[in-house]
């Protein structure tokens, strides 16, 4: 070869090796920086020459939130005057400590709950007062929608502790009317309360109902309900971790060491960046190893509370009750973000002792419509717990032992919703002032009976799925030409369901009346004794009770099946 011929040769193996060289890295930083100069440029010429003079902080959240959409519903945004995030980790925030709602009859928030022994239960505020002002300002709807409103007022009634808090209320009367009052509350340091009810539910077994694991050593107060119970004699567990929609990874690995040995494996995160992965194990000495647990489940204990039944699940030292959890087996991470906003990143997947990862729901693969599907069980891997019984991953925790509870009857759906419940509960609290212990506590046949008029009074209706099942298969027969020959049948069909409202209300007493004895008792004496008057028939609990007290059927569900 001459001197030529080499360099076009060398010219024409340099150049195949630098576009060949261009990985899909090189392309895919170049694509983050073209895609964030497009959207910087669209920004400019919108705020230059847009017709109407744009709010430039509230387009630009608009687009995060529309980014962070396309992730998951864990990756979130929080602008800097936003507290969510502290007070989520924390469980403290200043305010007067009170459940607030939109309340559509009066087109007004309305006071909910008031927490026992913070300042709005202490000042005399109630549930079912209207709120008017706060400090002299309106809070009517506006041109506000509903959700903005609760937010609104909930921005007014928060604020530093010692600080005084105006509140003109109306309280509703026996006779339907209104009378108005005012409030003035010092506002104090409020601190969700992770414990709201233990005690004892049988002679020798303890019960502890665990709300969430989002607080700062929150497995303190989980640990002192424990020494208490064991204290009154109880010699089994029964650990309540339904509607717990998690919380602090950490927490959770805490509360599974109350039972565990220390040392032991529970979590193990695994993602992109080796920074966020980590093994967490037990680090203290157990509370104690021996003593008979169940665990009480539903379709809400997520997360953390996933961690804490899995982890007891996969280790065999728990029996699980209830219905498949939710199925949330991520992780996120806090990040801190320019000029004091932040970040809630998901940053890994977490993986329980039997290896397995729980999570429910694919986001990176989305139908053509934008929705996403759960994972079928026909997709999903065995597992095994330590002593070699099955379990599975995605889905959630499979319970141990499944409870059917029936399905919610639709009519129930409709009266929550349009308060009619809630507006009983507070009509009953003004003819009784006191209703006796919780354990005394029942209504009665009138009670329920003033209920159903009440019903009658307002013209309670609600949509049947019945009803509109058959409107959307008259609408088929008759594009379809069947209409004709069918008519008569669809006539008797129809006066066969129709709506009648006393038929309905028999019915399904047995699953109203227990919502109502509930929303009643809550006004007397708060969360915990909801979750008191909500035992007296649960059938999660009576299915643990009946396990702890039979000690043969209990080591037969942690064991492997003789086949």
């Amino acid at each position: 070869m001459n001197k030529k011929t080499i360099g076009i040769l060398l010219g024409t193996i340099l150049t195949v090796g630098i576009f060949f060289g261009f990985n899909k890295e090189d392309d895919r930083n170049f694509q983050i920086v073209k895609s964030l100069d497009v959207f910087n440029a669209v920004f400019k010429e919108l705020d230059l020459f847009y017709v109407d003079t744009i709010d430039p902080k509230e387009v630009i959240e608009y687009g995060i939130d529309a980014m962070l959409s396309k992730t998951d519903p864990y990756t979130e945004y929080y602008p800097e005057e936003d507290n969510t995030l502290k007070e989520m980790t924390t469980g403290k925030f200043g305010g007067v400590g009170s459940v607030i709602r939109y309340y559509t009859p009066r087109k007004r928030v309305a006071i909910i709950e008031p927490s026992e022994g913070n300042p709005a239960a202490e000042a005399g505020l109630r549930a079912g007062d209207i709120i008017m002002e706060i400090n002299g300002k309106d809070m009517s709807l506006g041109d506000r929608i509903p959700n903005d409103l609760t937010s609104y007022v909930s921005d007014h009634l928060r604020g530093d502790p010692g600080t005084v808090c105006m509140i003109k209320i109306e309280r509703p009367t026996s006779d339907s009317t209104y009378v108005p009052m005012e409030f003035k509350v010092t506002r104090g340091t409020i601190k969700t309360n992770p414990v709201p009810y233990y005690g004892m539910v049988d002679k020798n077994v303890g019960y502890v109902y665990v709300s969430t694991f989002s607080i700062e050593n929150c497995s303190k107060d989980i640990k002192k309900a424990l020494i208490e119970l064991k204290q009154q004699g109880a010699t089994s567990l029964i650990l309540d971790l339904r509607g717990n929609g998690g919380g602090l990874l950490g927490e959770a690995v805490n509360v599974v060491n109350f039972f565990v040995p220390k040392g032991k494996e529970i979590v193990v995160t695994k993602g992109k960046l080796k920074q966020v992965e980590h093994t967490y194990r037990t680090m203290n000495e157990p509370w104690d190893l021996n003593i008979p647990l169940a665990v009480l489940v539903d379709g809400i204990t997520a997360s953390a509370s996933e961690i804490v039944s899995g982890s007891l699940q996969d280790l065999d030292r728990a029996v699980i009750i209830g219905n498949r959890t939710y199925g949330k087996g991520l992780v996120q991470t806090l990040r801190n973000l320019p000029y004091n906003s932040s970040m809630k990143v998901t940053t890994s997947k977490y993986y329980i002792p039997s290896g397995r990862c729980i999570q429910a729901i694919d986001y990176s693969k989305r139908n053509a419509d934008g929705s996403i599907a759960r994972t079928p069980d026909s997709l999903t891997n065995v597992f095994h717990t330590a002593a070699g019984r099955e379990v599975r991953d995605g889905g959630g925790i499979r319970p141990d032992v499944e409870v059917d509870k029936g399905k919610t009857p639709n009519i129930l759906f409709y009266l929550v919703n349009d308060d009619m419940i809630f507006d009983f509960a507070t009509q009953y609290v003004i003819k009784h002032p006191q209703i006796g212990t919780i354990n005394e506590f029942a209504l009665t046949t009138q009670d329920y009976e003033d209920f159903k008029t009440m019903l009658k009074k307002r013209n309670f209706t609600y949509d049947r799925q019945s009803e509109a099942a058959l409107k959307n298969l008259k609408e088929i027969a008759e594009f379809e030409g069947y209409m004709d020959n069918a008519s008569e049948e669809f006539t008797a069909l129809e006066k066969k369901l129709r709506h009648n409202l006393d038929l309905e209300l028999d019915r399904f007493e047995k699953e109203i009346k227990p919502m109502l004895a509930e929303e009643i008792v809550k006004r007397y004496y708060y969360e915990k004794g909801a979750v008191q008057e909500g035992l007296k028939d649960d059938a999660d609990l009576k299915k643990a009770l009946e396990i702890l007290q039979n000690p043969t059927e209990y080591n037969q569900l942690l064991s492997v099946p003789i086949k």
